[in-house]
Formats: structure tokens, C-alpha cells, sequence
């Protein structure tokens, strides 16, 4: 490899200063992401805020639907990764990999998404942020009749659902864990297991 070829690296072997400075960039936006994990709440209100700034900008502009449909659909395609699980149960033969407990006695197995929580909430504000920063560009504002991208919308948003919750109903998955059951050790009830 000769000097210089490296990402970053000027002629002469040294760091590039521009090269340094995205990199510097990189690590602050990566910090605040970091720091951001805990507060979930808190980061779904900053997404939500967002969406309601960009649909009220679409309305008054009164045009980028085309550029909302996709944004749409993007959504769409995040949430419904959300639900999916890691491995799909239809993938697999009876004899491979984990199987989700069937019956009350067997062992409890966590949902584990194919698009983790955190990874779907950054990619959906990036996608709004993305679409925001569409509409401030003339060449993304397609002129379309928008009645029918929202019945497209609807009915894909529907036809979608409805095979994501035959696959759970199929399959006997949940993806939320609200109202599962939870196990206390031995040393909070006096029992061995309670629930």
C-alpha cells in the first residue's frame, strides 16, 4: 500500500484535516447517540415533533406528496421489520434452531426483533430529517394527484398488516412484551420461581 492511500491520510502520511474533522463529527453524533439509548420516550417525542413539523410544512407548501408517499413507505418497511422476528419461525424446519413455548410449561423465550427498538427509532428520524431536507429542493416537488397515493397508501398499509399478523397469529409470537410473564429469583419471595 503507498503513502496516501489510506481514508484520511494526506500525501505526506499525516492525517487530512478534513479527514479528521468528519471523523471528529462522527464520534460527537455517535456520543449524543449513545447517551440518547436510555430515554426512549424522550426520543420518540423529538421523532414525533419532527413528523408533525414536516406534515404541517407539506401542508402549507401544499406539494413534495411524492416525497411523503416514500417516506410513507419507508416507515412502513421499518415497522414492519419491528414486528418481524430475528429468524423467521417459516425459515426453519421443526427439528431447527429455537421454537417459541407452546405450551405452559415449557421455557420462556424473549422476542428478539429482526429491527431492534433503538435502531428503528434512528432510522425513522433520519428518514424524516431526510424527507424535511427534500423539500426544500424545487426537483423532488413531482406534481401528482395526492388522493390516490394516500388510498395506495392505505391499502398497502392494510394488505401488509394484515400477512404480519397472520405470520404472528400463524407462528404464535408476540412482539411486545407487555403483560408476559416474569420470573423472581429465589431470594425476593422465599419460593423458588413465582410469577
Amino acid at each position: 500500500m503507498s503513502e496516501g492511500d489510506s481514508v484520511g491520510e494526506s500525501i505526506h502520511g499525516k492525517p487530512s484535516t478534513i479527514g479528521s474533522f468528519f471523523t471528529r463529527v462522527g464520534q460527537i453524533y455517535q456520543s449524543w447517540l449513545d447517551r440518547s439509548t436510555p430515554f426512549s420516550i424522550g426520543r420518540w417525542g423529538v421523532t414525533l415533533s419532527l413528523t408533525a413539523i414536516y406534515m404541517i410544512r407539506v401542508y402549507i407548501l401544499q406539494g413534495w406528496y411524492i416525497v411523503t408517499y416514500a417516506l410513507g413507505i419507508y416507515h412502513l418497511n421499518l415497522f414492519i421489520a419491528f414486528l418481524s422476528p430475528k429468524v423467521d419461525p417459516s425459515m426453519l424446519d421443526e427439528d431447527e434452531g429455537p421454537a417459541l413455548p407452546t405450551k405452559q410449561n415449557e421455557e420462556f423465550r424473549p422476542f428478539i426483533r429482526r429491527l431492534p427498538e433503538f435502531k428503528f427509532w434512528h432510522s425513522a428520524t433520519k428518514g424524516i430529517v431526510i424527507a424535511m431536507i427534500c423539500t426544500f429542493f424545487e426537483a423532488f416537488n413531482v406534481p401528482v394527484f395526492w388522493p390516490i397515493l394516500v388510498m395506495y397508501f392505505i391499502m398497502l398499509f392494510c394488505i401488509t398488516m394484515k400477512r404480519q399478523i397472520k405470520h404472528m397469529v400463524k407462528y404464535r409470537y408476540l412482539p411486545f412484551t407487555h403483560g408476559k410473564r416474569t420470573y423472581r429469583g429465589k431470594e425476593e419471595t422465599g419460593k423458588p420461581f413465582a410469577s
